[in-house]
């Protein structure tokens, strides 16, 4: 989830065609670790579970429970961004890691550069309630193979003033109009080259995106020329979501790309704000639980993975964080911890509500048609760096 500059991602050579939303995952070339067997069985914990986490991934509140239930002690070592996560897992974890809370846009790099192993969803109970998409998301499944069990997920909604918008904005336009110059903020993530081709799949057909994370040289420069063109109408890029509830608030900005969470804070606050997704639709995120190739305790980590997905730690995630469960029972968890929370985080949603979304996933060379000729994540680093000046 955490936004951060991502380090050159070297191109990943695979023959089959890109991701799909279908039942089982996308359809890439078998990753390094594909033919590895997963446990069949959870056996008794090994004393120890050693996690890189997003910071908060395992706070006290549901992590000492589960120490006293399993035996399992937790040591977590917070990472601040995707690249730093990928770093870390190096050779498997390095026989030091167990597990990672890894995001959409790293998914794949941990998959294919062989660091993360094959997981048994069967062994994880309640995977059999998580919203459809999320039980094999396209970022951490490969036929049907699953790399990891997701978490949490969130949209990237579009947050305006209902001050200087009393009617609601239908289209992405707002962030590229040039009146509304020096009143836009959008997230400092390279990500964000995704968020500009997804509003061109729409507005640019004849550029013919099918995919706003497979992109060729001429969908990719279109998308880099959308953003150069935004970059003097921004008045910043934000890092934090603190950062955006802050500009908000100031009324330095009255129009941005945003998490829900921001939204909830700001209202809670008084603010005048309101979000929505606009016809274009939108990108988000979506976290996994991942097994490091060499995870040195197993046992604990499917311990772990199997109590993390239950309805009464994802909803506690959820509000503690301010993300949205996977867990379908997780809503009534949130009610009774915060009347109306599950419907402020859309884990209410029907699975139409997913077909607006199009989930991080890593850029790589492989586009929709099977080539090779797509823009890997290395590049969009370094033209993000420039877009930004």
């Amino acid at each position: 989830m955490k936004l951060g500059a991502l380090a050159a991602f070297v191109a990943l050579t695979v023959a089959a065609c890109g991701g799909t939303n279908n039942n089982t995952g996308n359809t890439q070339a078998p990753p390094p670790t594909a033919n590895l067997k997963p446990l069949d069985k959870v056996g008794t914990g090994e004393g120890q579970l050693n996690l890189i986490a997003w910071e908060g991934y395992v706070d006290d509140s549901w992590a000492k429970p589960f120490t006293q239930q399993t035996g399992c002690v937790i040591n977590a070592k917070y990472a601040g961004s995707s690249d730093e996560m990928v770093s870390l897992m190096k050779n498997g974890g390095g026989g030091q890691y167990d597990m990672v809370s890894a995001s959409g846009d790293a998914d794949l790099r941990l998959i294919y550069s062989g660091d993360v192993r094959p997981m048994n969803e069967k062994l994880i109970p309640d995977w059999t309630n998580f919203q459809t998409y999320f039980k094999n998301p396209p970022y951490n499944t490969i036929s049907g193979i699953h790399y990891g069990i997701s978490l949490q997920w969130g949209p990237n909604t579009l947050l305006y003033s209902t001050a200087k918008f009393p009617n609601k904005p239908t289209s992405w336009a707002v962030i590229y109009d040039p009146a509304n110059k020096g009143l836009i903020t959008v997230p400092d993530n390279p990500i964000q080259i995704a968020d500009a081709a997804l509003y061109l799949m729409k507005t640019q057909p004849k550029l013919s995106i099918k995919d706003p994370y497979e992109l060729t040289k001429p969908q990719f420069d279109a998308a880099v020329k959308l953003l150069t063109d935004q970059r003097p109408l921004i008045k910043k890029y934000w890092a934090l979501a603190s950062d955006e509830i802050s500009l908000f608030q100031n009324g330095d900005v009255v129009v941005g790309a945003a998490w829900p969470y921001q939204t909830i804070q700001l209202k809670a606050a008084g603010a005048k704000v309101d979000e929505t997704i606009p016809e274009e639709g939108a990108t988000g995120w979506g976290d996994t639980w991942m097994l490091a190739t060499k995870a040195p305790h197993p046992n604990c980590a499917y311990l772990w993975t199997q109590y993390v997905s239950t309805a009464k730690v994802q909803a506690e995630q959820a509000l503690f964080f301010g993300e949205t469960p996977v867990n379908t029972q997780a809503c009534a968890q949130m009610e009774a911890l915060q009347a109306g929370s599950c419907a402020q985080y859309h884990a209410n949603a029907p699975g139409s509500y997913f077909d607006t979304i199009k989930f991080w996933k890593t850029p790589i060379s492989t586009c929709p048609d099977g080539s090779q000729s797509c823009i890997t994540y290395d590049q969009w680093v370094s033209a993000w760096t420039t877009i930004k000046g």
